[in-house]
């Protein structure tokens, strides 16, 4: 058994080694030839195709050789040959029966060669043609008559060519076409029935041609058609019902066109339809009624537009929708509340590079699948508390280079399955607003990644910080500090001590002589620091004692009705006025480290606090102002200067001159007197 095993291997490995030495000995010079019956032939020492082939070979493939005619007799003799290709070897010539001893070919790719010319009805005989390439070549014209005969033919490729101007009956006949590509020729325009007689067609691509316009009726017939692709034309309007026949397809690629306008329901009654572009057209408007029931719809590309709004109800047949590109259109600068409102499945939202400045808080509210959300490099100056809260499986959001300041501290927090956050870019104000996202940042900096990027923009003290750098603590003098004011009728100087309560408060306890009667009125009030001010420097008009009393700890809030009732009336204010004229106001001010204190003026038991913003743009524009003026007054002077000595000359001139004629006037009075 053993024996007899063994000796069937042998007897297959002979018969195998036989088989690769007789093809072998048969491969002509310059080609390879695969046992299955593939031969490739390739070099510049082949000039016509080799006579002698294995007689098992099906597929002929000629690559870059010098073979640039094919003649009459070049396929003679290869009757089981199949499949011919001669590609990039400059081919040039076809004689006009060069196929009649070749009626057994199935396929034929004649691609990037120099054909600019094809005999009439050259291919004719080849009644079992299926595949027939004749792509990258210079041809111009196509006799009305050059596919006749071919109906077994499949797929015709005549994309690449200079082709103008089709006959209207150039495809008659190609009833069992199933694919047709014309792209990327110089057509202009296409007969409305060149395309009539391709019933079984699914695939048509015309696109990078020069279209500028589609016939009424040119897809009418065209009821199997899956794929229609007019990208990079010329095309600057639509018959209102071009597309209504194509109830079967799945891709319409209309993008790099003209479009200005979209007519009402062109996209109506094609419910298969998967994939639809309409990128980068001037669009500047789209109808209420443009889309039909469209379920199966998940890719949707509307960006490179003149836009500035859309109809709140153009995505709403969508609802099998998965990714929508609505970005790059420079002027879209609003989005209808419910735009997105009947989207449940789209999982990936692009609008990046748009004009954006506010987004409305229920725009993002239906999205309950979305994992990707697209929105840097708009204007967003801010967003709403909820934007993001119905959010709860996005992964990815994307929010760098818009004008942020701030975002509220619980943006994010319905974000749970939030990886990857973007925020970068943004001029972020590192006043009291930022505390609840910094401190939001600082404890998820695994998921915003680059949070070294999110630098502050203002106050100028705060600059070139991170974001996620600010402390909880820096932040105290933000909360609420209680000042009192107290007055005393001692006209000596008092002497003063601040301690702290347990409230936060800061009286001022004044002693004065035994004789002097003492009246003190304590007026506590609650002075909420403007956020803008950040921490407030301590003025100095405490003493030192006082100063080393401060406490940092914030105080109570205090309700209107609380702050009214601890507050004098009028009737107290003008009383005490009266019994005290001779008496001193004593004010006290504390406040925390902060920008430069500007100054404070009195009314009665009030005192108003003034403060600049510390703004670097401020006050640069200030001081180049204050620069300005002054040098604008000392060139008025040196002006007026100059101008008065020149008065004065000419003044000086006009008095000499008069003295002149003065002079001579005596003089010849005098000679007529001598004279007389």
């Amino acid at each position: 058994m053993e024996s007899y095993f063994r000796g069937s291997l042998w007897m297959i490995f002979i018969l195998v080694s036989l088989a690769r030495l007789t093809c072998n000995m048969f491969c002509p010079s310059g080609c390879f030839c695969d046992p299955t019956g593939a031969v490739m032939c390739v070099g510049d020492t082949i000039t016509d195709i080799p006579e002698h082939l294995p007689v098992h070979t099906y597929q002929l493939l000629i690559k870059r050789t010098k073979m640039n005619v094919i003649n009459e007799q070049s396929l003679a003799n290869k009757d089981l040959v199949l499949r011919f290709s001669l590609t990039y070897s400059h081919l040039h010539t076809i004689h006009p029966r060069a196929f009649h001893v070749a009626r057994q070919l199935k396929s034929i790719q004649l691609s990037s060669n120099d054909l600019s010319t094809l005999p009439a009805r050259v291919f004719s005989p080849l009644v079992a043609l299926e595949q027939l390439f004749l792509d990258g070549n210079q041809l111009e014209i196509l006799a009305p008559d050059m596919f006749e005969g071919l109906v077994s033919l499949q797929a015709l490729d005549l994309s690449s060519n200079k082709l103008t101007s089709p006959a209207s009956d150039l495809f008659d006949g190609l009833t069992s076409l199933d694919f047709l590509n014309l792209g990327r020729n110089s057509i202009k325009k296409l007969p409305p029935t060149i395309f009539h007689s391709l019933t079984k067609l699914r695939q048509l691509i015309i696109y990078y041609n020069e279209l500028e316009e589609l016939e009424v009726g040119i897809f009418d017939k065209l009821v199997n058609l899956m794929e229609l692709r007019i990208e990079h034309n010329q095309i600057s309007s639509l018959p209102s019902q071009v597309f209504w026949s194509l109830r079967n397809l799945k891709t319409l690629t209309l993008s790099n066109n003209q479009f200005l306008v979209v007519p009402d329901r062109t996209f109506y009654f094609m419910p298969k339809l998967r994939k639809l572009t309409l990128y980068n057209n001037p669009l500047l408007s789209l109808p209420d009624e443009m889309m039909g029931y469209m379920p199966e719809l998940t890719e949707f590309y509307l960006f490179g537009t003149n836009l500035t709004t859309v109809p709140g109800n153009v995505f709403a047949n969508m609802s099998g929708l998965q990714t929508l590109n609505f970005h790059l259109n420079d002027h879209l600068k609003e989005l209808p509340q419910d735009l997105f409102c009947c989207l449940p499945n789209l999982t990936k939202l692009s609008l990046k590079s748009n004009n954006l400045s506010r987004l409305h808080p229920e725009l993002l509210s239906k999205l309950p699948t979305l994992n990707t959300l697209v929105l840097n490099n708009n204007k967003l100056e801010n967003l709403p508390e909820n934007i993001f809260q119905n959010l709860t499986g996005v992964l990815s959001i994307d929010l760098k280079n818009n004008q942020l300041q701030t975002l509220p501290g619980d943006t994010f927090s319905s974000n749970t399955a939030l990886k990857n956050l973007s925020l970068n870019g943004n001029p972020w104000n590192c006043d009291c607003d930022i505390r609840g996202i910094a401190r939001w940042i600082k404890h998820n900096e695994q998921v915003v990644l680059d949070s070294e990027d999110v630098m502050c923009h203002s106050p100028v003290y705060q600059l070139l910080r991170t974001v996620s750098s600010l402390r909880d603590d820096e932040f105290n003098f933000c909360d609420a500090t209680t000042v009192h004011f107290a007055a005393t009728t001692d006209t000596t100087p008092p002497s003063n001590r601040v301690t702290t309560q347990e409230q936060t408060s800061l009286p001022l306890s004044t002693t004065t002589s035994s004789t002097t009667q003492q009246t003190t009125q304590q007026v506590s009030t609650t002075a909420l620091l403007s956020q803008t001010t950040q921490q407030i420097l301590t003025t100095a008009v405490l003493p030192q004692t006082a100063q080393q009393a401060i406490t940092t700890t914030p105080p109570p809030q205090l309700t209107t009705s609380d702050a009214s009732s601890s507050l004098p009336t009028a009737a107290d204010v003008q009383s005490n006025e009266a019994q005290h004229k001779s008496s001193s106001f004593l004010e006290l001010l504390v406040i925390e480290e902060g920008p430069d204190f500007v100054h404070h003026n009195s009314y009665n038991v009030w005192v108003y606090v003034w403060f600049l913003p510390s703004d670097a743009i401020s006050v640069g524009f200030l001081m180049f102002s204050h620069i300005l003026l002054v040098a604008t007054g000392l060139m008025l002077i040196l002006a007026t200067m100059y101008v008065m000595k020149r008065l004065n000359e000419t003044i000086d001139a006009l008095q000499c001159e008069q003295d002149c004629n003065v002079e001579c006037v005596i003089e010849a009075r005098v000679r007529d007197d001598k004279t007389f």
